[in-house]
């Protein structure tokens, strides 16, 4: 009788631990997945739903119009080649910088790299915009020890070009690098040392036996790290809006989006109707999630291995 009763009490704990699981997933994909569908909603309906009261998610009268207007007014194609080349370098030039680092502090051990470890957690704990202007007139001025005024006679102007996410992508600077860099580190300190001194038996030195050795070993890690900072470099309004004013990419097309229209047809910023601008801006968001939607379709299985095996639940 007692174990009857016991076996009927871990049954309805199952049951209620499923319940659970159930309503916090599906609140999660709520939160999630309602304004995608809202935004999906307004983007294929005509001018004139949106002055209808009976029109809540399922439009009366279908259209892309919305879709022509809001490609042609962010020169889309040309927006979508620069944002993804910006994006792709900065990934590439990000993971090898971060790798490298974080291969160092996981196992060259040197007076002061705790110092400087704490160093990176804190870059990752600082608001960006604490250091905005400081980094802004650096970059507005830029002069390498004073290597710049020599060769030109005055320093650089480094704003409205892609120098400012290379240089700080190649030193490990870049947007979220200190997480990275603290991906790579748990990674490589979860890999053996009898790796390495197996290797150094051979013959091998710290440089070849980061490229050879422990660099392929790191893949998962590296796929972890190379899909979120193209996702949130993509995705990056911060910095891009800061350092590329006149430059033709997703967060500044998309801020202007807007006004730009406004200017298109004619009515100006202040006569412009906002429920219009609002509906072909939410069509402008959809375009430019959707190739990183497309791309995760494609790499989805690869990201969940990667994250599993990397540092991230290490």
């Amino acid at each position: 009788m007692k174990t009857s009763r016991l076996l009927s009490l871990e049954h309805w704990k199952g049951w209620l631990w499923v319940m659970i699981r159930f309503v916090l997933i599906t609140g999660l994909s709520f939160v999630i997945l309602f304004p995608i569908f809202q935004k999906i909603s307004t983007s294929i309906k005509d001018k004139v739903d949106l002055y209808s009261a009976v029109v809540v998610w399922i439009p009366q009268n279908f259209s892309i119009e919305n879709f022509k207007q809001a490609i042609q007014v962010m020169d889309y194609w040309e927006t979508l080649f620069n944002t993804f080349t910006l994006s792709a370098t900065t990934t590439l030039l990000t993971t090898a910088s971060c790798a490298l680092a974080g291969y160092g502090f996981a196992r060259l051990k040197f007076k002061g790299s705790g110092w400087l470890f704490a160093g990176v957690i804190l870059t990752i704990l600082v608001p960006p915009t604490t250091i905005l202007i400081p980094v802004y007139l650096n970059l507005k001025s830029f002069d390498l020890l004073g290597l710049m005024t020599i060769m030109t006679g005055k320093p650089v102007n480094l704003l409205n070009t892609y120098w400012p996410f290379i240089l700080t992508a190649v030193t490990a600077n870049s947007l979220k690098a200190g997480l990275y860099i603290f991906i790579f580190r748990q990674f490589f300190r979860g890999i053996p040392k009898e790796v390495e001194e197996a290797a150094y038996v051979d013959g091998a030195g710290i440089g070849r036996t980061f490229f050879r050795i422990m660099l392929p070993n790191a893949i998962p890690s590296m796929v972890t790290v190379m899909l979120f900072s193209f996702v949130w470099q993509w995705n990056d309004s911060f910095y891009t809006t800061t350092y590329l004013t006149s430059s033709k990419v997703m967060s500044t097309q998309l801020s202007s989006l807007p006004y730009n229209l406004a200017q298109q047809v004619g009515d100006g910023a202040s006569k412009a109707d906002p429920f219009y601008l609002s509906m072909i801006q939410d069509t402008g968001i959809l375009l430019a999630i959707l190739p990183l939607i497309v791309i995760y379709l494609f790499v989805q299985r690869y990201f969940v291995e990667s994250v599993e095996r990397s540092g991230i639940v290490g």
